[in-house]
């Protein structure tokens, strides 16, 4: 069975996703934000995909599967995330796809414009002797979170939307003697002025 990369993202409905953005931006332009960073993600995830066997699970809230069907395309699976936090929803996830057989997976959101297929295809390397690989967001969260076994621990009395996720986590892999892989840290595009690092990564051009 192949490795396994997940992708968690929103449906773009206008006054539903980005709403941290929206005092900035309005509801249709904030929906159009978060399009176009769910498109940017799955483009680095099909260009890591050129080079290694890997499968694509979007794990989605919001809309139906033939919403998210008709917006990115056949070739990737799709499922809905299911309820509870995001330590419950990506708990899930990773619960899903190891009982199906895969092998090394690894979840992202679609927040972080920084992260490429480079970093991603680090990622699944450092899953070779590592049992739980962190991309720590420069805001204290996480943008991504790799695992070759369930370890439901690590989605348990977190603080999720804080600056103490990935301490947390990460203090909890150490109680448990994890062998941890980290990546560079990374910014994560939440708040109105993070938007300057979105527009300098799309007037730039990088793909």
């Amino acid at each position: 069975m192949s490795d396994q990369l997940i992708i968690f993202t929103r449906y773009p409905e206008p006054g539903k996703t980005k709403t941290r953005m929206i005092p900035l931006l309005g509801e249709n332009e904030a929906a159009r934000l978060q399009q176009h960073m769910t498109e940017f993600t799955l483009k680095q995830a099909k260009k890591l995909q050129n080079n290694m066997s890997l499968s694509i699970a979007i794990f989605y809230s919001g809309g139906t599967e033939q919403l998210m069907r008709d917006w990115l395309g056949d070739g990737v699976i799709y499922q809905q995330q299911s309820n509870g936090d995001l330590g419950q929803k990506m708990k899930t996830a990773f619960e899903r796809s190891l009982k199906i057989g895969s092998n090394k997976v690894i979840i992202i959101g679609t927040d972080c414009p920084e992260l490429n297929s480079n970093i991603l295809s680090q990622a699944f390397e450092m899953l070779t002797d590592s049992d739980l690989v962190l991309g720590p967001a420069l805001d204290g969260g996480y943008y991504l979170i790799g695992l070759n076994d369930l370890i439901p621990e690590l989605f348990y009395d977190i603080k999720w939307g804080t600056s103490k996720v990935f301490e947390q986590t990460k203090a909890i892999a150490q109680q448990l003697n994890l062998k941890i892989g980290c990546l560079l840290a990374l910014h994560d595009i939440d708040r109105p002025e993070d938007l300057q690092i979105w527009n300098g990564i799309v007037l730039a051009g990088i793909e």
